[in-house]
């Protein structure tokens, strides 16, 4: 239970440092076999952008690993800026900046998405 009672403590502080630089939020979910990557809102009202492992213009066989992740943090990154949007804060959801998390911001910042 502590675990996750930590995600969520860290998940909270990065939404609320997001909120207060009212710019569009990159939220990610990883799950343990595919990963999705969402554009929210200045308010969270509404989801601008969205890209997953499981979408087809990924073109993935596994969409569990590093190589998947980067790719939909290009994708994502392709649509957002599509949409008009260049800059955003990034929302890891409390995971910790590694592996795969690490690698889709890497993939969406190659692509021309700042934050």
């Amino acid at each position: 239970m502590k675990k996750i009672q930590a995600r969520t403590r860290r998940a909270k502080k990065l939404r609320i440092l997001s909120k207060e630089l009212k710019v569009n939020r990159l939220a990610i979910f990883r799950s343990s076999k595919h990963i999705y990557a969402q554009v929210f809102s200045v308010d969270g009202s509404e989801i601008l952008a969205q890209a997953s492992s499981l979408d087809k213009e990924a073109e993935l066989s596994g969409g569990g690993n590093v190589q998947a992740a980067e790719k939909v943090g290009e994708l994502i990154a392709k649509r957002a800026i599509d949409k008009g949007i260049k800059k955003v804060t990034f929302d890891r959801s409390g995971y910790k900046y590694h592996g795969r998390v690490k690698s889709l911001a890497d993939g969406a910042r190659s692509k021309g998405l700042e934050f």
